[in-house]
């Protein structure tokens, strides 16, 4: 058996290199982040200190003492939760530049499956964390593009009956525009954001300057005083804030977009201080004036200025749902690697970040359910109360994931993974429980969304594994196959037969079926395998190797594609280039007659066990929506035949 790859020679059309992410870690990608990843963090402030200040009817009074010991939970819950954990330690555990949850679980069955150990169970946790995360996904941009244009409500009651229909327009505008990609749409936000957080920063000094005493809520001795004082109130007030690290999650989700370094830039030099400014800003302001606790961000800002912080905070909360938007794209995508989806369509918006992506389905499906929760709920103040479940369940499931990776990782010592899991997971569990007692006002909300991708995902998985289990068998050994028409021979008709494959192990079933049904094979066969590095652009000469499966004359081949995540992946194309490269034979294939053969049975349900008849029927449904593999790899219609056999399940 011999293998041969493309010579340097051949490569006159490869793609020039490109720079690595680590060369774009620069003002751009700071800026273009700014406008991505911390639209939800980032305008926390508008509501997160006023949401602690109202519940139970003024539990939390704007005494020194609670006040103090409130700002110093948000502070400390930005720094361990956000600075801490996801900046400092999360982000440095990423699969191939890719985070999110996702990320962390297969990480983790990669480290643990080099070691001989069942990883299901792992994967299991990856998919709670992230039904969890689309939960948020579908609650945020409802909550946040609601909230702001209820601003009208205030400035011109009778023009409440056009709140919704101008929420709904604002949101299928920014859902339309995510096919130009995150980095187009971070160019746009950017900007904005930044002028917002520096709004955040002069209105927080404005009220820290002549009043520097208030700095001392940063310590955390009066967080713990305020628990010990007040232990039923200061667990009820957990569940407000939490508001202040909604985003965390996306920031991590998000990190496949832009890579760690802007995201750490952007946070420690903008974001942060801005937030913690404000913070101490309003917490200044409601010592002096306790009257202000009923909306104190806007009272931070002169009276002429309130008007145009209302429409600055409007954009900011729109931009505020593409940090969710974006991280949903991500995980879909990790998903669809991990087997946890149908391979739906997935667009390359960018030439240098391999996260900056767009997926028509996932976009799709998030703006309906998006729409069909704003239209059900009608207000940003019903939608808050199932707001925080979602978020804080993801927190813990990253914290989870975290310590199961970092003690094969970076090998942690017991005793530093028994103080992580306190100093996160503590905190996150308390967050956790003061949101579950909302269950019951709305909370059940993100817990439902989060059930149905739960049984989505693992009804795929589970569809697949049967089908794959069944395909095989039909499928058959490719060496064998090789053998007998080695042996036995087969009628041969000219031209090129094209059979794409996953490898080269069993047989397309399109080829199979075209052997034993009409008992002719073309005169010079290719099985052709496509997959997808880590780089922008595979030269030509490491893209293709090609194997004569044993023999050199018997007009089989097998060929290997592999392309970078800004390729194309445009299998014709690459046929044309293995030809130019003197690697398919004959020299004299015609490739432009060549024929396409797809191996695209029907899914049929059975009475057989292995899943319950309604996860069969939601696996064929599933099925159904996965994108047309002729389109994916750039097939001529009309040189494309689908063959194949039913395959059961």
């Amino acid at each position: 058996m011999t293998e041969s790859v493309a010579t340097p020679e051949a490569a006159e059309d490869a793609q020039p290199p490109h720079r690595s992410r680590s060369a774009h870690a620069g003002r751009g990608l700071v800026l273009a982040a700014l406008g991505i990843v911390f639209g939800d963090i980032g305008t926390s402030p508008l509501y997160a200190l006023q949401t602690v200040f109202s519940i139970d009817d003024g539990a939390v009074q704007p005494t020194p003492g609670d006040v103090y010991g409130v700002i110093s939970l948000m502070f400390w819950s930005i720094t361990l939760i956000v600075s801490i954990k996801y900046v400092g330690v999360v982000m440095r555990a990423d699969n191939d530049g890719e985070g999110g949850v996702m990320a962390l679980a297969a990480l983790a069955r990669r480290l643990y499956g080099d070691r001989g150990r069942p990883t299901k169970w792992l994967l299991l946790i990856g998919v709670v964390g992230v039904s969890l995360f689309y939960g948020d996904s579908v609650i945020t941009p409802a909550i946040s593009v609601l909230s702001a244009v209820e601003g009208l409500e205030v400035a011109a009651p009778s023009l409440s009956h056009v709140v919704l229909p101008i929420a709904a327009v604002i949101l299928t505008l920014l859902f339309a525009a995510q096919r130009f990609g995150t980095g187009r749409v971070g160019r746009l936000f950017g900007p904005v954001t930044a002028l917002w957080l520096a709004a955040l920063a002069v209105g927080g000094l404005s009220e820290v300057l002549p009043h520097p005493e208030v700095l001392k809520g940063l310590s955390p001795t009066y967080a713990l005083l305020f628990v010990i004082d007040h232990p039923g109130i200061a667990f009820v007030a957990f569940g407000a804030v939490v508001l202040v690290i909604t985003g965390a999650e996306a920031l991590y989700a998000d990190m496949g977009h832009f890579g760690r370094q802007p995201i750490l830039k952007a946070w420690f030099f903008l974001v942060f201080p801005a937030l913690v400014l404000n913070y101490l800003g309003q917490a200044a302001l409601i010592l002096h004036h306790p009257g202000a606790a009923t909306n104190p961000f806007f009272l931070l800002f002169p009276h002429w200025a309130r008007i145009p912080m209302v429409v600055l905070a409007t954009a900011a909360t729109v931009i505020a749902s593409q940090a969710v938007i974006s991280g949903a794209f991500s995980l879909s995508r990790q998903a669809m690697q991990l087997g946890l989806l149908p391979p739906l369509t997935v667009r390359q918006t960018s030439e240098e970040e391999s996260g900056q992506i767009y997926l028509p389905g996932v976009n799709a499906i998030l703006f309906v359910g998006v729409l069909v929760l704003m239209l059900s709920f009608r207000s940003s103040e019903r939608l808050a109360t199932a707001y925080g479940v979602s978020v804080t369940g993801a927190l813990v499931v990253d914290t989870l994931l975290l310590l199961i990776v970092a003690r094969v990782l970076w090998h942690w010592q017991p005793w530093k993974l028994a103080l992580a899991a306190v100093a996160f997971g503590g905190v996150e569990l308390v967050f956790l429980a003061g949101n579950l007692s909302k269950v019951l006002h709305g909370g059940w909300l993100p817990l439902l969304i989060a059930v149905l991708v739960f049984t989505v995902m693992t009804t795929w998985r589970r569809g697949r594994e049967i089908v794959s289990a069944n395909r095989r068998t039909m499928e058959g050994s490719l060496a064998d196959f090789v053998e007998e028409v080695r042996h036995h021979g087969k009628p041969r008709v000219r031209g090129v037969a094209v059979f794409p494959h996953p490898s080269k192990e069993t047989v397309p079933l399109a080829l199979r079926a075209n052997a034993q049904h009409n008992h002719v094979l073309h005169e010079t066969v290719v099985i052709v395998s496509m997959g997808a590095a880590n780089v922008p652009h595979v030269p030509l000469e490491d893209r293709l190797a090609v194997d004569d499966l044993g023999y050199e004359d018997d007009g089989i081949q097998h060929l290997s594609v592999t392309l970078g995540f800004a390729d194309p992946p445009d299998l014709p194309a690459a046929l044309r280039q293995a030809h130019a490269a003197g690697m398919i034979e004959p020299p004299n294939a015609d490739l432009d007659d060549a024929s396409y053969f797809l191996s695209r049975g029907s899914i049929r349900r059975t009475p057989a066990p292995g899943m319950a008849p309604w996860r069969k029927a939601l696996f064929v449904g599933l099925a159904h929506t996965a994108a047309n593999p002729a389109a994916y790899f750039g097939l001529p219609p009309d040189s494309t035949v689908t063959m194949g056999s039913d395959v059961e399940v």
